[in-house]
């Protein structure tokens, strides 16, 4: 079953479309916090997005874009602007397709089924998600960067996976051991002295991006996140 998410602030219209496509068996989804909608896009993890241009806050090129530096997930614009420079603007800014409003419901059916299925079907590529997300901090695991508050550093690939494992039990204590482990590998000797060494480059990597305290001291024999990022 298919999730979409409605990117809409006219609530008529988003409840109207999430009533019609929920008939069809879609889960739809609308955004709420319209100031974060990178971050409830993926606390979703939507199969496709409707995205309106006119929102709070910031247009829908400028979310589409950031959808775009994070997933592959088809996006179609619905809006009531009509010009042909809008809809240019809309495909340059990574959209899939666009409908103007006021619409009839069957090409919007029509559309949705059209780029799921070029999506997800027999011969589509995958579109999952690259990147992990913890209290406002955006970890990209195949570039190994951290993002945080639109600040962007790249990180070292021993550093992101300290970054990694320490971001994925962020209210616990990682064992020491645990991280040397994860450090080890087939051509490279690690000991005590390179986790320290690692873990305080790390430290000055996330405040380099303004995240103070990221990491905690060492506490008994293993290392912890802090409970906020700043």
């Amino acid at each position: 079953m298919y999730k979409i998410m409605v990117i809409e602030d006219d609530d008529k219209i988003s409840s109207l479309i999430k009533n019609k496509l929920e008939k069809y068996g879609y889960i739809v989804t609308i955004v709420e916090d319209y100031s974060d909608i990178k971050g409830e896009f993926i606390k979703e993890d939507p199969h496709l997005v409707l995205l309106d241009i006119n929102l709070p806050y910031y247009d829908g090129f400028f979310w589409c874009r950031e959808i775009r530096s994070i997933s592959k997930v088809p996006i179609i614009f619905i809006s009531a602007r009509f010009s042909d420079m809008d809809q240019v603007m809309a495909i340059e800014n990574g959209g899939d397709d666009y409908i103007t409003k006021p619409f009839s419901f069957d090409i919007l059916l029509a559309k949705v089924k059209g780029a799921i299925r070029r999506a997800y079907g027999e011969y589509a590529k995958g579109n999952s998600m690259d990147v992990y997300e913890v209290e406002g901090v955006f970890l990209y695991k195949s570039q190994n960067i951290v993002e945080y508050k639109e600040k962007r550093v790249e990180l070292s690939k021993k550093e992101f996976a300290l970054l990694y494992i320490l971001a994925s039990n962020l209210e616990s204590i990682v064992e020491r051991d645990t991280l040397l482990g994860e450090l080890w590998d087939d051509m490279d000797f690690v000991d005590d002295n390179t986790l320290s060494v690692n873990i305080g480059r790390l430290r000055r990597r996330l405040e380099d991006i303004g995240i103070f305290e990221a990491i905690k001291t060492k506490r008994g024999q293993g290392y912890s996140m802090t409970n906020t990022w700043s």
